[in-house]
């Protein structure tokens, strides 16, 4: 089953992996196909607008490319946008949630911020507004609690409005024909560990689907391990002893990528899907985005 298929994705993983730029890419790609997508992020600060080269769109859904819309899902607005979306009515909503009483009250629910914001986002993948929903989740642990709130609160939480919306929540969440959750690393020690980690979570803890493993700024071999030692013997110093070494970083970094796409795979079982490296510029945006996404799209096939 293609990742095209599901109506939510969630993109997870350590801090600074590049959690974004695949969220961004995700939705690009399934826009291509021709797919209505809303690309969620989640109480953090704004990404996906600026790696496409749209204006901000803050906590309202806005249009940051064709046939890609985002918004940023944050606690307070959530609750008011959430509530709306159940009570119906805006007078309703607010002699109840602005209410001070009320207010003082929800802030000591736990799990209370997480619930609506999850609920928010959830809401949209049932509406038929859109067709993908591309979730930018919190990092790692942080990724794990959010969407394990639904469980927690079917474990504690006696019969009643809030038991129920954790009950269809859940079933969203755990449906392997409706979500997927993406792992995204990077071709290191720590953030490969991290995602092992988090990928039995996703399975164990969550029993939730996983999707693909990302491996961002992964490196292919350039050199054999031949003209590696070719290099050696040719280029005399000290006039290219620069271009040896940089043959040499590079193909220690592709080795460090091997290495680490073989221990993803062996230790998750899932598909790894290289990100190649892209050289460093002013600024990384929309060209490097379309690029993630063209690579994408050709790695899921075509329709």
């Amino acid at each position: 089953m293609s990742l095209f298929d599901r109506r939510l994705l969630v993109n997870t993983g350590k801090g600074g992996v590049g959690k974004s730029t695949v969220s961004a890419a995700l939705a690009l790609a399934a826009a291509g196909r021709g797919k209505r997508v809303l690309v969620c992020e989640v109480n953090t600060h704004e990404r996906i607008s600026v790696l496409l080269g749209a204006r901000a769109v803050g906590t309202e859904i806005g249009r940051v490319a064709d046939g890609v819309d985002a918004v940023v899902v944050r606690p307070q607005e959530a609750m008011r946008q959430y509530g709306l979306m159940q009570l119906r009515y805006r007078a309703v909503y607010k002699a109840v949630f602005e209410n001070r009483f009320v207010s003082r009250f929800l802030r000591f629910i736990p799990s209370l911020p997480e619930l609506v914001m999850l609920g928010k986002i959830l809401h949209h993948v049932r509406e038929a507004k859109w067709d993908l929903v591309v979730v930018d989740a919190p990092a790692t642990g942080h990724g794990v609690t959010f969407l394990r709130v639904p469980q927690v609160l079917l474990d504690t939480v006696p019969p009643g409005a809030m038991r129920s919306d954790a009950e269809w929540m859940n079933a969203l969440l755990v449906d392997p024909q409706v979500t997927a959750v993406n792992l995204v690393s990077l071709p290191e020690e720590l953030p490969v560990n991290e995602t092992i980690e988090l990928g039995n979570a996703v399975k164990g803890t969550l029993r939730m689907h996983p999707g693909h493993v990302f491996l961002n700024r992964a490196y292919e071999r350039r050199f054999t391990d031949a003209e590696i030692e070719a290099l050696d013997r040719t280029l005399e110093p000290p006039c290219l002893d620069a271009a040896a070494n940089a043959a040499h970083a590079q193909a220690a970094r592709a080795g460090l990528t091997d290495r680490y796409r073989a221990k993803l795979r062996e230790a998750l079982g899932l598909p790894v899907l290289d990100i190649p490296f892209l050289a460093a510029t002013d600024e990384f945006g929309r060209p490097a985005i379309d690029a993630v996404a063209a690579l994408l799209s050709r790695a899921e096939g075509r329709p």
